[in-house]
Order: structure tokens, then sequence, then C-alpha cells
């Protein structure tokens, strides 16, 4: 019985203790006020902003930022405005509290996702990139992407519903991944390939029936190509159903 009664005090201290302790805290947390900002993504994201302009967009959502009670901060509000940024996917705002040997510091922490570029498409009028859900956002000199490129005379209309489908299939396949260094839109929407290997064009036609046009492709290469022929031909086509058609320089 005396046992059972020590236990039961026992809990009941330690219950007392947390309490006042967590009350303590939450009084000394109350008054915390931010004292930074820290911006965090992959380092191994292809496009990536500065992190001092990401920054900057933190402070313009509130210009009061620095030295505000970390309780009075509208984290919501700052993600929407990061998130205005065509480059960046998604932003998490964190308030993180850490204690030095005398006090608590506020931080404010930003996580920040960048969109993934598939494709640079490169027109007369525009230069912009893509990502694989259709999403345009600007070409910079703050960022680059080693990407496919696609030049011409086409709409924004074409590059998503044509363009995009194509570039997502040679990204998805090793070997058209590698191979394919440039595409070319011809005012008529005849289509052009510049490979990384070998001297010559290829002439796709319209992207109607790509995956069968480049399995013809990958076919020719393997019979004929591969022979030692990489520069005997000035431009390969397979425009037309069920044909190769090459022509020698």
């Amino acid at each position: 019985m005396l046992r059972k009664l020590l236990k039961l005090i026992g809990l009941v201290l330690l219950v007392t203790f947390v309490a006042v302790t967590l009350a303590f805290t939450s009084r000394q947390y109350h008054n915390v006020t931010c004292r930074g900002i820290e911006v965090n993504f992959r380092e191994d994201e292809t496009i990536q902003l500065d992190k001092a302009d990401i920054i900057r967009m933190v402070k313009s959502a509130d210009k009061e930022l620095i030295g505000k009670p970390l309780n009075e901060i509208n984290s919501d509000s700052i993600e929407k405005v990061v998130e205005k940024h065509r480059a960046i996917y998604k932003a998490e705002v964190y308030k993180v509290v850490t204690k030095d040997s005398t006090s608590y510091k506020g931080v404010l922490a930003v996580r920040v996702r960048h969109r993934e570029p598939v494709v640079r498409v490169m027109t007369p009028d525009v230069s912009y990139f893509l990502d694989k859900k259709g999403v345009r956002f600007p070409v910079s000199i703050n960022y680059s992407a080693d990407v496919l490129v696609a030049t011409g005379n086409f709409s924004e209309e074409f590059a998503k519903n044509e363009l995009l489908p194509f570039v997502l299939f040679v990204k998805d396949h090793e070997f058209w991944s590698a191979q394919i260094e440039q595409i070319y839109v011809e005012k008529n929407g005849d289509v052009y390939l510049t490979p990384l290997v070998g001297d010559h064009l290829i002439e796709l036609g319209s992207f109607e029936n790509f995956e069968e046009k480049l399995r013809n492709m990958k076919s020719f290469y393997s019979q004929v190509l591969a022979k030692n022929n990489w520069n005997k031909y000035k431009k390969v086509s397979v425009k037309y159903k069920d044909q190769v058609i090459a022509k020698k320089r």
C-alpha cells in the first residue's frame, strides 16, 4: 500500500514539474523574436535561385519581419509570396527557436522546392522553360539548366500539347536522352532532330506517331550506322509511315 502511495505521489510531482516547465517555456517562447532567415533547398536541384533573392522575397511579404515576435509572423502569407516566383514549385515556412547560453533566438526557416525544367523553348519572340506539367517559367541569368533545347516558329500551345509529350518520352528513354541534342520546328510543323553522335539530321515530320518513328530510326542506327557509317549520310527521314529514307552526302 505504501509503495503504491509513493508511486502516486511521484507521478503527481512529475506531472506538476512538466506543467510548470512547459508554462515557463511557453512564456519565454512567447517573447522570442525573429532574428534571422535561413533558406534551404536540395543541392541537386537543376534550378537554384540565389538564397539572397529568396530572403528578399520573404522580407517583401513582411517588411517588419526581423525583430517581430515569432507568434505574430504569418507563415502562410509568406509562403504565398515566395510561391509567386514561377521558378519555385513549393515553399514551406517554419518558426524555429534555438537556445544559446543566455537566451532564446527565433529563426524563420524557409524550405524551397524549385521547378524541374525538361525543355528550353527558344522562338524568335520568346525564350522560357517548361516543366513536366507544362508550367512555363522564365529563363534567367541567375540560373541555368542542361536540358533539351527546342527552337523554331511555334506557339506556347504547340509547345505544351505537341512538343512536351515528345520531350518527356525522350527524357524517359536512356538512348534517346543521350542522343538527341536539339529539336527544331519549322513553320509547317515539320520537326528536325539534331543528334549528339553522327553528322546528320533526323527528319521526324510531325510529332504524330513519334514513338514508332523513333523505333524505326533506332533500327536504322543498329543496322546501318553502327557499321562505321555515322558520317556517311546527310539526312535520315522517318517522316513517312514504315519508311526510313537516308540521303547520302
